[in-house]
């Protein structure tokens, strides 16, 4: 589990997920994507980094989501789902990906 790769999952979460929904016009259908990022890499954070990473990472990628709404009426939908992704997948990486947790009974 410590050598799964976050950022590049919560990246695709978030695309994919309004990718999907932006495609079929279903949202559900892009929530479901969006929601299946989010729950690989809750629980990858968590064996990796902790329970307090996990939740910081958590609501990162949860606020990404939220903002990338208003922020799209800045700057266009992609722009904006792009942003938030690269912002998420740095979080990621700089939190958890990048982190070697020795001697806990986190770094399996």
């Amino acid at each position: 589990m410590k050598s799964l790769p976050t950022a590049p999952i919560a990246a695709a979460g978030l695309i994919g997920g309004f990718g999907i929904a932006d495609a079929t016009g279903n949202r559900a259908l892009g929530g479901v994507v969006l929601a299946a990022g989010g729950i690989v890499c809750a629980w990858a954070w968590y064996r990796k980094s902790g329970p307090l990473t996990a939740g910081m990472l958590a609501v990162t990628y949860t606020a990404a989501f939220a903002v990338s709404h208003p922020l799209a009426k800045q700057i266009g939908a992609w722009p904006s789902v792009f942003a938030v992704s690269a912002v998420t997948a740095g979080a990621a990486y700089a939190l958890s990906d990048r982190r070697q947790v020795s001697g806990s009974r986190y770094a399996e």
